[in-house]
């Protein structure tokens, strides 16, 4: 089975499409969005590999932004996460990968947490954006305020916001950053 979503980029020119297939040995989360980065154009190829219980493996980003190529390999240890093989500090606790040009990768915290309406709880995960060639451990914050409907505190970068939740686990509406395409 394949779940699917697009979304449109809100704050500059741009999409999204994810798929979401089911393994042998989990998840395989794959997308590729085009936008117009602070950069530049830019067009990536991202993919994470989910456990069955939702933590990620690893992933895979590789495109170009403003004319330069770029292709990252992470994976995650024992010891943290590594960036085309290299450790990076810190990261030993983080069970999740979020990419920061994309809403599909909170799709596995809200899948894990399973939060109850009124339930509130405080991660962190293992961040990566266009631009940088580092990860970084990113605080966040999901409460759920209704049956689709989550707030959402990142408060490092700083973003927050009222997060909608598709029937398919996607986020319908990142609001000022991403909205769900209707099919």
């Amino acid at each position: 089975m394949i779940t699917t979503a697009m979304w449109r980029r809100l704050d500059t020119p741009g999409h999204d499409v994810a798929s979401l297939v089911q393994s042998d040995t989990g998840w395989l989360l794959h997308g590729v969005a085009v936008f117009l980065h602070e950069l530049g154009p830019a067009s990536v190829e991202y993919s994470v590999d989910l456990d069955p219980t939702w933590q990620t493996r690893g992933g895979h980003v590789r495109g170009h932004v403003a004319g330069n190529k770029f292709n990252h390999v992470i994976t995650r240890d024992v010891d943290g996460w590594y960036l085309d093989g290299v450790l990076s500090a810190g990261t030993e606790q983080p069970c999740d990968l979020d990419y920061g040009f994309t809403p599909a990768t909170n799709l596995q915290q809200l899948r894990r947490l399973a939060l109850a309406p009124g339930r509130t709880a405080e991660l962190s995960v293992v961040w990566f954006d266009i631009g940088v060639t580092a990860l970084a451990v990113l605080p966040q914050r999901y409460e759920r305020r209704g049956d689709t409907s989550y707030w959402y505190e990142a408060p490092t970068i700083p973003y927050e916001g009222l997060l909608d939740i598709a029937a398919n686990g996607f986020v319908r509406l990142y609001p000022s950053l991403w909205a769900m395409e209707s099919p």
